[in-house]
């Protein structure tokens, strides 16, 4: 079975493409459906500080002093300032060098002109996540030359629970898919044109992903890989062509490099966490819901049997895609697609299996694999549900149904929480915030962390504005009125713990949720 043999029409039929478009419209809803639903956690928070041209260390400054202020003295770093150029910006980003630019500076730019309508950047991610869609079509359109593999993938790809929870994150990941998919385009089309033009619009795509996320440069070793491979590791005029063109796009990416390498202790500071080690067992089960996070997630525990039993299903089916895929395609065609998983794969787990650490454990950074993934379990359902047997086509058309079913009720589940598994560093603020709010004249004291600043002005987002705020920087200890009816501490130090409770000779109670004791009430 040769993927030439597939269905050339641009339409399936009338029942399977009805199907289809509702899926794509129930894709489209559930990404802006409650889109300020879930907690705006702590790595949005530094998107809007680095956007609006703040830097950590400026707002540690202004705000850790001891003083009692309110929620609008922190979320004052969330907002367009005047006070604020689009240089400040650049340098804030200059200091953050792990992030490129590109979609902060869009940012900027899409709150300059919408802000009052769109209190959060998590828009400007939603409407990225759309041009995912006809991007995915017309990567399969050029890989199989089949449009209803590429109706497939884009109904997978409109249900898939992760690609819908990061179409909700102020952050680059729905942008750095829409370039993953873009500079894969460009590639496939170039080798097939084989013009200056084609070789040229790579080149520009190859950049725009580096510029949106770093480990774009692994899907460029994995498009390099391919085209050597494809051209049977001969210095072929593609090859050649194409030495040039990703020569082209790095080089315009160079004033980034430079940016790191020029600020590459910070670098190392800002990327020190992926160091902390996690024993086997637990990256194992992470792999596995890495996998089915794409088709289902409910944000169950990592113990729960869900783990153990649909992930090893869901990746022995992806298992069988891809060995079905390297079966029946040609060359050009299964070698895309691997690389494109491998690459990526090999690059963030061997490291963690090696050297220790924690690189493979963040899901998305494997935004590749998945699309990988995504366009061999397509070309699996379009090839069994349109040119198997009648009876084997009944059995397709049920696991495609099932398995599109488990992904809308997956959508269905998260659109409805206020925090899901992505958002790690404050997972809990919701309930603590419900818990400060019952109180009638709550005080919040905290101090500096390499988590808490960001964590903080996120949990302001929750919080009623008769709450204040008192933060301080270690070892300072903060005075504290005696006008509040009831202290919080959240994530303070355990050193400040215990000095407040020997200066003010206070029992500190523990609450039921992490991070957060109750210091008692004042009398």
């Amino acid at each position: 079975m040769k993927s030439e043999s597939l269905p050339k029409s641009w339409l399936p039929p009338t029942g399977l493409r009805f199907f289809l478009v509702v899926l794509l419209v129930v894709g489209i809803f559930f990404r802006f459906y409650n889109l300020e639903q879930k907690i705006y956690w702590h790595d949005e928070v530094y998107t809007s500080i680095r956007s609006f041209g703040y830097t950590q260390e400026e707002v540690v400054q202004q705000v850790f002093d001891g003083r009692i202020i309110g929620i609008e003295d922190l979320q004052k770093y969330q907002r367009i300032s005047p006070e604020k150029s689009l240089g400040d910006t650049i340098n804030s980003l200059v200091k953050n060098p792990e992030h490129p630019p590109l979609y902060y500076l869009l940012v900027r730019f899409w709150m300059q002109l919408f802000g009052d309508f769109m209190r959060t950047p998590r828009g400007l991610s939603a409407l990225f996540s759309l041009l995912v869609f006809p991007c995915m079509y017309w990567l399969c359109l050029e890989l199989f030359k089949s449009p209803l593999v590429g109706w497939v993938a884009v109904a997978f790809l409109a249900v898939s629970p992760f690609h819908a929870l990061y179409a909700q994150e102020a952050r680059e990941y729905s942008l750095w898919t829409v370039t993953i998919l873009l500079s894969s385009v460009a590639l496939l089309r170039a080798m097939r044109l084989t013009t200056k033009l084609s070789w040229g619009i790579y080149a520009v795509t190859l950049a725009l992903s580096l510029y949106t996320f770093l480990f774009s440069g692994f899907v460029a070793i994995g498009h390099g890989i391919y085209v050597v491979f494809r051209e049977k590791l001969r210095l072929s005029k593609t090859v050649a062509s194409y030495l040039v063109a990703s020569g082209a796009g790095v080089l315009g990416f160079a004033p980034w490099v430079f940016v790191m390498i020029t600020n590459f202790n910070e670098l190392q500071q800002k990327t020190a966490w992926v160091n902390s080690q996690k024993d086997l067992s637990f990256l194992v089960k992470i792999w596995g819901l890495h996998v089915s996070a794409n088709f289902v997630d409910f944000c169950l525990d990592i113990d729960h049997p869900f783990t153990y039993l649909v992930p090893p299903v869901l990746l022995i089916g992806a298992g069988y895609a891809i060995y079905l895929l390297y079966r029946h395609t040609p060359q050009e065609v299964w070698l895309f697609v691997l690389t494109l998983i491998g690459v990526t794969a090999i690059a963030l787990i061997l490291p963690d299996l090696l050297l220790g650490g924690r690189r493979s454990v963040s899901s998305r950074y494997f935004v590749p694999c998945y699309i990988g993934i995504q366009l061999a379990v397509a070309y699996l359902f379009a090839t069994q549900i349109s040119v198997a047997s009648f009876s084997k086509q009944k059995v397709w058309q049920g696991l495609m149904a099932i398995l599109i079913s488990l992904g809308i009720a997956s959508c269905v589940v998260s659109s409805q929480a206020d925090t899901w598994w992505n958002k790690v560093v404050g997972h809990h603020n919701s309930q603590i915030a419900r818990l400060i709010n019952q109180a009638p004249r709550p005080l919040v004291i905290s101090n500096t962390s390499d988590t808490n600043t960001g964590n903080i002005i996120s949990l302001s987002y929750l919080l009623d504005s008769k709450t204040r705020f008192q933060l301080v920087v270690e070892p300072n200890i903060p005075k504290i009125p005696d006008e509040f009816s009831d202290v919080f501490l959240f994530h303070l130090s355990e050193n400040l713990q215990e000095e407040l409770k020997k200066k003010y000779n206070a029992k500190l109670e523990p609450t039921d949720l992490p991070g957060l004791i109750r210091f008692g009430k004042l009398q």
